[in-house]
């Protein structure tokens, strides 16, 4: 695919750059060279490759959940700037 200066403007106007002359010249070639790399990609026959979501294969380490109590509710409330009735007292923000 050609890419020519317009094709650079346009994308620079979406992207609200403001590219010099030189810099619209750099970029023609640049995006020249991308495009043509991504159509070498669409050629490869990827037609026996299953879709991969990650690199690595993930596997969640589940543990069985065990309840405890292992605070007391003394302890949790001790260096509380202000409780009421053993719960945690803040300052109202909603009218």
């Amino acid at each position: 695919m050609k890419i020519t200066r317009e094709d650079v403007e346009y994308v620079a106007n979406l992207a609200h750059l403001k590219i010099s002359e030189d810099e619209q010249d750099a970029f023609v070639s640049d995006m020249e060279n991308i495009i043509s790399f991504a159509d070498i990609l669409s050629g490869v026959d990827t037609g026996d490759v299953e879709p991969t979501f990650h690199a690595l294969e993930l596997e969640n380490v589940l543990r069985e959940d065990v309840v405890t109590n292992d605070y007391d509710r003394d302890d949790l409330l001790k260096n509380a700037p202000s409780k009421h009735n053993g719960c945690f007292e803040v300052p109202k923000v909603v009218e």
